[in-house]
């Protein structure tokens, strides 16, 4: 299963079966269940094993193999180093022999030992006890892993190549607005649209950090606020301490009990948030959301995926039109430019940075219904415009001292 860079083909296959004739003596002794209350134990238990089958491994070799033991007994196998690690914010398996992960928003490829057995191994691993299963009559799930990461796993005949699995993760550092280009007079203008009440849109391409964004925004929402999020994955990491977390659930194995994200829009309702943080709009949740948005909960949020902040517009009216609600397209703009006050589009660059490109006011008089507010000139975003839209929270007034853009009261 796990490669070993720079030994001979004979030791790994030696290393395998080594590894398996002490996890099959684990099993028959009955020890699995030392997993249950922590790894020590398991780990010891493991180590006598292993000395007690080969007496004369080297430290370094003892240690890997005792290392890739506990890996595939209590965790993860040969993911468990790379979830471990940091840096990576992404791991993708393409089938047996093809896996890479993202490091610093940029892919490379790695040398993962799991052959197309093992790989659903390690899923069924994971979504068994979530009541999902993966199998030719259920090839396809959607899963989280205790630390939050968001599982995906996709199985012949649906994945051509064998079994493949992606598993993005959510790095515990604080993302500040300055990490995603936005600085001076543009960063201050995202913060006081947020304390204003603004309604904002993130809008961005997949994996272009529209989440990462949204939380770095977040940090704006005064403490004294209750502020409900919901997602189809838990992703959101809100500092506030009034914060009610919802997230959506998938059906069973036996194709009931799901939870949708429309569902828990209509539920937040009935909670008394003050702000709404809807991780993503895909659906149906659109027109749920926008009917939220046009019944006073200011300062709300979400992201959604679009090419531009135009795009996002647009494709927000699909979403609507999606709910199949009868509304015409004109009484959805109109809800549209009533209730979302800006969009901000952000990219990732071929380099993996990620970079604010642009912020946008909402008109629907103007054709796209945009006024680009700020935009990315020589690597700095620039104002180019004033926005027009009065702050919907009257306490938060215009700054006299001409040094940022902000909502006008």
């Amino acid at each position: 299963m796990t490669i070993v860079v720079g030994e001979p083909d004979v030791a790994i296959d030696g290393d395998a079966e080594l590894r398996h004739r002490v996890h099959r003596r684990l099993v028959v002794e009955g020890a699995d269940d030392l997993a249950a209350p922590g790894e020590g134990a398991l780990r010891r238990r493991l180590s006598e094993l292993l000395r007690d089958e080969q007496p004369l491994l080297s430290a370094a070799r003892f240690e890997a193999l005792l290392d890739a033991l506990t890996h595939e007994v209590a965790g993860l196998g040969p993911l468990e180093p790379l979830l471990a690690d940091p840096t990576v914010t992404e791991v993708m398996v393409n089938g047996p022999g093809h896996a890479y992960v993202e490091r610093r928003g940029r892919l490379e490829p790695i040398a993962l030992g799991l052959d197309a057995a093992g790989i659903v191994h390690l899923v069924e691993r994971v979504v068994a006890p979530l009541g999902l299963r993966l199998d030719r009559a259920s090839p396809m799930v959607d899963a989280r892993l205790p630390d939050g990461s968001r599982l995906h796993a996709v199985i012949p005949p649906l994945a051509v190549d064998g079994p493949c699995v992606t598993i993005r993760r959510f790095g515990a550092r604080v993302v500040e607005l300055d990490d995603f280009g936005l600085d001076g007079a543009a960063a201050r203008f995202v913060q006081r649209s947020v304390r204003a009440g603004w309604n904002l849109l993130v809008a961005g391409a997949t994996s272009a950090g529209k989440t990462t964004l949204l939380n770095a925004l977040s940090r704006a929402i005064p403490h004294a606020e209750r502020v409900i999020t919901i997602e189809e994955t838990a992703e959101l990491r809100l500092a506030q301490p009034h914060v009610v977390r919802l997230e959506a659930r998938p059906a069973n194995a036996e194709g009931v009990g799901a939870v949708s994200v429309r569902d828990l829009v209509r539920a937040a309702l009935r909670m008394r948030p003050d702000r709404l943080v809807v991780g993503e709009v895909r659906g149906g949740e659109a027109l749920d959301m926008l009917q939220a948005l046009n019944t006073g909960h200011d300062g709300s949020m979400s992201t959604i995926h679009a090419n531009g902040t135009a795009d996002a517009l647009t494709r927000l009216e699909t979403l609507v039109l999606m709910a199949d609600s009868g509304l015409p397209l004109a009484a959805v703009r109109a809800q549209m430019a009533s209730c979302i006050d800006a969009v901000v589009f952000v990219v990732r660059r071929p380099h993996g940075a990620r970079r604010v490109e642009a912020i946008a006011e909402v008109d629907g008089r103007l054709a796209g219904g945009v006024r680009v507010l700020f935009e990315r000139r020589d690597e700095r975003l620039v104002p180019v415009a004033r926005p027009t839209r009065a702050a919907r929270r009257p306490e938060v007034s215009e700054p006299t001292d001409g040094r940022a853009m902000g909502p006008s009261c």
